[in-house]
């Protein structure tokens, strides 16, 4: 297995499981709802991708995997089925692959945060900070 598919079915883990949680095991014929978070939507774009470009077979499988990862969604076993359905897909057909790495949002590359020093902080992104003593935040 390519290692572009294992980088891919990592980063897409998270989506897939706030879809499940979001739609259930209708995520594969449910419609985009506004009130779910963006991660759950891109999810069930992904799921309904895979569902559309497989053969019969390969939906019924996907389908089984769906529904078992939204009944347990705390099974590792469940989960680890529906990614290697998601495997199966993308080995299958690079087309596929090429459509569902779109799907993912930019990540912009690795970030290096250090804090250094007495009372240091870190962080990536940050509204206010405000460290030492005595310290007064004006409007």
């Amino acid at each position: 297995m390519s290692a572009e598919i294992v980088q891919f079915v990592g980063q897409a883990g998270p989506y897939l499981t706030a879809a499940l949680g979001a739609y259930g095991a209708g995520v594969l014929t449910r419609t985009e709802n506004a009130a779910v978070d963006a991660t759950a939507n891109v999810g069930r774009r992904m799921l309904q991708s895979v569902w559309r470009r497989r053969d019969e077979p390969g939906r019924a499988a996907l389908e089984a995997a769906v529904q078992d990862a939204a009944e347990a969604t705390d099974d590792e076993d469940a989960a680890a089925a529906l990614r290697q359905q998601l495997r199966r897909a993308v080995r299958e057909d690079a087309e596929l692959l090429r459509e569902l790495v779109e799907l993912l949002p930019a990540t912009g590359g690795p970030v290096t945060v250090t804090a250094s020093g007495e009372r240091a902080i870190a962080a990536q992104t940050i509204g206010t900070a405000i460290t030492g003593d005595n310290a007064t935040l004006r409007p």
